[in-house]
């Protein structure tokens, strides 16, 4: 039986925080039960990963080594959306036929937001 992604998780100073900007980038709500420690979205759906913040001692020190690759049928308008909800505009790309938009956010830990194809529009 092969494996299966079951969560995303983001090590973060506030778990509250973190998870209530995602909320609003997915715009689906964080799970009840949230606290200082840990906060989660999705974590009863079983059709896709749930994301999980957890909260540590340590700060972020580096680039982040993964990174989570959102895609938009609307770069531009969805990355303003998301700056307005808390993220840094870090860089915009475009290589290799794609676009794309890096941005932090809250507690710095880069993401990318891409133009869907329009084949898959």
């Amino acid at each position: 039986m092969p494996v299966t992604l079951a969560h995303v998780t983001f090590d973060c100073a506030d778990p509250q925080r973190v998870a209530g900007f995602w909320s609003s980038v997915l715009e689906t709500p964080v799970d009840e039960g949230a606290s200082e420690f840990f906060a989660s979205i999705d974590n009863h759906v079983a059709e896709k990963p749930s994301w999980f913040f957890i909260k540590v001692p340590e700060p972020k020190t580096s680039k982040n080594r993964l990174h989570i690759d959102l895609t938009a049928a609307d770069r531009e308008a969805e990355a303003t959306r998301i700056i307005g909800l808390g993220a840094t505009q870090h860089s915009d790309h475009n290589e290799w036929g794609a676009e794309w938009t890096v941005l932090t956010d809250p507690e710095g830990n880069e993401f990318c937001i891409g133009q869907q194809p329009l084949d898959s529009r």
